[in-house]
């Protein structure tokens, strides 16, 4: 039997939501020589409409992200940049620059197009986190960049069960109580959700997905049961949930607990050219990307 859903989240549903499949990343790198993990935008998993990429990086060795990832262009899309650990400065060509710190979220949306840099303002200690990819609709492509960031005061944590705790980057919440909770970042086209999740060993939490969302789960931090009864799945350390079946999904944490983000996003159901750094809907848009590029025109 499902457990109440709190007051503010949704209407209760009767089916519960199920892994329909796991994977893990495959490493790699970016930038100049920056090792991270890939895990969506991989042939298991070339993309989960809206998400089109999902790097996961982390590391105590200077030399695996020292060089950062220098001047590089974007158009027709949106790079949302979580750090766990370390500092990134990042710089573009319009005039923008701001430093990411533990805790702190950036959510970029290249549109038309911009030339941007990231580079580590550390020299030696952890540097981790993640970067997704959302596409934008066709109507949106090329509309003028800008920023949502927000610094770790900024984003609200909510405790809406015992030995739970959530750090709400987009999306509702309700916590114990049933009072609803939203986080800073806003996208109408494609209603993000992105959650950090921490479940002690043994909590568990059911949680409402947003209604005909695409939603994945990514545990970075011990393991987390994600599904009811029989058809619960344990999804390790550094493992990719999809998540489908249903609406409400229920949490767990395992034996040393977990942490995990829970990310979910309304489907475009658009066609998808892609090049690079380059996501537009047809062959012809992204030869033109790269025209304007090289003509200065981001």
């Amino acid at each position: 039997m499902l457990s109440p859903v709190p007051k503010g989240v949704r209407s209760m549903t009767t089916i519960p939501a199920t892994v329909t499949r796991t994977l893990r990343g495959s490493p790699t790198s970016d930038g100049a020589g920056v090792k991270l993990t890939r895990v969506i935008g991989t042939p298991q998993l070339e993309m989960l409409d809206p998400f089109l990429m999902l790097d996961e990086f982390g590391t105590d060795r200077a030399e695996d992200y020292i060089a950062g990832f220098p001047s590089h262009p974007h158009r027709g899309f949106e790079t949302v940049t979580y750090m766990l650990d370390g500092r990134m400065r990042h710089k573009d060509n319009h005039g923008n620059e701001g430093l990411l710190v533990p805790g702190s979220v950036q959510w970029m949306t290249a549109g038309r197009g911009l030339v941007h840099s990231e580079m580590p303002e550390q020299e030696e200690g952890r540097m981790r986190g993640f970067q997704l990819w959302v596409n934008l609709p066709a109507d949106a492509k090329m509309t003028e960049p800008k920023y949502q960031e927000f610094a770790p005061a900024d984003i609200p944590v909510v405790e809406p069960a015992a030995g739970v705790a959530v750090k709400v980057i987009a999306g509702l919440v309700a916590d114990a109580s049933g009072n609803e909770v939203r986080g800073p970042i806003e996208q109408p086209a494609t209603q993000p959700l992105y959650l950090d999740v921490g479940l002690e060993a043994g909590a568990s939490w059911q949680y409402v997905l947003p209604e005909g969302h695409n939603a994945f789960a990514y545990v970075f931090e011990g393991q987390a049961s994600l599904g009811e009864g029989d058809a619960a799945r344990l999804l390790d350390t550094h493992e990719l949930g999809v998540i489908g079946g249903g609406d409400a999904l229920s949490l767990r944490g395992g034996a040393q607990g977990a942490r995990l983000i829970l990310v979910a996003g309304r489907p475009l159901r658009e066609p998808v050219a892609r090049y690079g750094p380059f996501v537009m809907n047809t062959r012809e848009q992204v030869m033109q990307a790269f025209v304007d590029f090289q003509e200065g025109r981001f």
